[in-house]
């Protein structure tokens, strides 16, 4: 007996907001709020420029998502969503490397607009992106998705800002990273095996 897919229903925000806020934890990007919040010691732009960077970051993710949707048969987009679930899974397991990206501002701009390059350049291919995407290509609607991850991001990110090395020095990084991959793994093998 097959019971229907509506019978539990998932709210796509919801599973954005989990996925990415748990694939943000010992992300480059939240090291990086760390270093910017070390350097400029001006919370408020700082997260400003975080929640413009990731919401430009996600939206642009999650339409990429959905019009690569658009174009696959059924099949092919449930097996390659859940593909790319099960290998954001193992990612999720890999610690970041620090990648050094230029945070000073230039000619007359801020710590805000700073922020935002900087947080923006650093998410690009970043593996919550590249998850957005792969949420964007399964969930509907699609602002449910750019608003949970781009919740997800703020809450990983925001108080790392706020409560700086003291923070960051008591995360039990593996441990959220393989909360983050069973939660992957999870959503790879469900898409499968339905």
């Amino acid at each position: 007996m097959e019971i229907p897919l509506q019978a539990f229903p998932v709210s796509p925000f919801l599973v954005s907001f989990g996925a990415v806020a748990l694939a943000e934890i010992g992300d480059k990007t939240q090291l990086l709020s760390l270093v910017l919040a070390a350097k400029f010691k001006k919370p408020w732009p700082i997260c400003s420029g975080i929640l413009v960077a990731s919401l430009l970051s996600h939206a642009i993710a999650a339409e990429l998502g959905a019009w690569l949707a658009h174009w696959m048969t059924p099949g092919v987009q449930r097996w390659l969503i859940g593909l790319s679930f099960l290998a954001v899974a193992a990612w999720a397991l890999l610690p970041e490397k620090e990648e050094p990206v230029d945070t000073a501002p230039r000619r007359g701009h801020g710590v805000f607009a700073a922020s935002v390059v900087a947080f923006f350049l650093a998410e690009l291919g970043d593996r919550t992106q590249i998850a957005t995407v792969v949420l964007g290509a399964h969930y509907q609607p699609l602002w449910q998705v750019i608003a949970g991850s781009t919740a997800g991001m703020l809450v990983a990110n925001v108080p790392v800002v706020w409560l700086g090395a003291r923070f960051a020095s008591r995360l039990p990084l593996r441990a959220t990273r393989l909360g983050a991959a069973v939660l992957f793994a999870a959503l790879g093998l469900w898409i499968l095996l339905r």
